[in-house]
């Protein structure tokens, strides 16, 4: 399998890249920085230097061209302000969307955020209903979209080992942890199961193995 990482050097996009590529898959780590390129080729993946922000779908599309699949891990990051949300966020993972369907990659995974279905309540922090708002505008996006997606929703990401156990369900789900290492081996296991094509996944630190969750989640 060919997969393609938007936000390849991001800590969940490098933690995937070296899962997949540590499995014998082709993995290519799209970043801004050509200085990521280094770690991005010590876990395994190839690298390709593109501004999701400034880049056009038909400078994307050639890059994700003979891919089996794409992920939109990347993110705007702490600090930034309330239009990086919407032009990364919201913005890239539309762009990301677009050059897939142009390249001909039905398969689309997006990683999102917990919390987004309602509006943010009165007095929360600007940035954060930035945030919130740009990623469900994403999802909302995606969905409308062709490509065969599946939008995953991590609760509140931890730098813990993972476990190797999660619940994975349909929202609504309370609020919770869960590690960065398990978000990377879920999206892995995501992307043998062609079956959870069209949901929308909670994920959180659980009891099940979570191999086990994803087929629990998949279509038969």
């Amino acid at each position: 399998m060919h997969v393609v990482i938007a936000g390849g050097h991001g800590k969940i996009g490098l933690r995937l890249a070296a899962l997949l590529a540590g499995r014998g898959d082709t993995v290519t780590g799209l970043v801004r920085n050509p200085d990521h390129r280094a770690d991005l080729e010590t876990a395994g993946a190839g690298c390709v230097v593109v501004d999701l922000e400034t880049a056009s779908v038909d400078e994307l599309a050639p890059h994700l061209a003979g891919a089996d699949a794409v992920v939109f891990a990347a993110g705007a990051g702490p600090g930034s302000g309330t239009a990086r949300k919407d032009t990364v966020d919201r913005a890239a993972a539309v762009l990301l969307a677009d050059a897939a369907v142009r390249a001909g990659v039905a398969r689309y995974l997006l990683v999102s955020s917990t919390g987004v279905d309602a509006e943010p309540a009165p007095g929360t922090d600007e940035t954060w209903a930035a945030y919130l708002r740009a990623k469900k505008a994403a999802e909302e996006a995606v969905q409308a979209s062709d490509l065969a997606w599946t939008i995953l929703r991590p609760g509140a990401l931890t730098d813990d080992p993972g476990t190797g156990k999660v619940l994975l369900a349909s929202p609504p789900v309370d609020r919770g942890d869960i590690t960065r290492d398990d978000t990377a081996a879920v999206l892995a296991a995501l992307l043998d199961a062609p079956g959870t094509a069209g949901r929308v996944l909670e994920l959180r630190e659980g009891e099940v193995d979570l191999l086990e969750a994803v087929v629990s989640v998949t279509a038969p």
